[in-house]
């Protein structure tokens, strides 16, 4: 038997295979301090929804940056409620938003 394990691509925006960058949203449950999310706010803005859960918004290079970001949210025992590519609607992704 030949071969590695063939893996899927992740799904980008439009629904094909991820090879472009994408914009992305990613609900956090609760509302998660600043310190704990320090690692991602070069590339992610991040506010607080209205529900208190707290939502990370920005650019998605590939699928291997994206598995890194659950990844690395999954090290920290954080749950996701969702992922979302391309929301038009977000805050700019190169600035935070202020947590009140």
């Amino acid at each position: 038997m030949g071969g590695g394990a063939k893996t899927n691509p992740t799904i980008g925006a439009d629904g094909g295979a991820m090879n472009d960058p994408s914009i992305y949203e990613i609900v956090i449950r609760g509302t998660a301090s600043e310190r704990l999310l320090a690692r991602f706010s070069d590339d992610f803005a991040i506010d607080v929804t209205g529900d208190g859960n707290t939502r990370l918004i920005g650019e998605i290079r590939d699928s291997a940056h994206l598995n890194g970001v659950i990844s690395h949210l999954a090290a920290l025992t954080i749950s996701i409620l969702s992922i979302t590519p391309g929301d038009s609607t977000s805050p700019d992704s190169n600035h935070n938003t202020e947590r009140q």
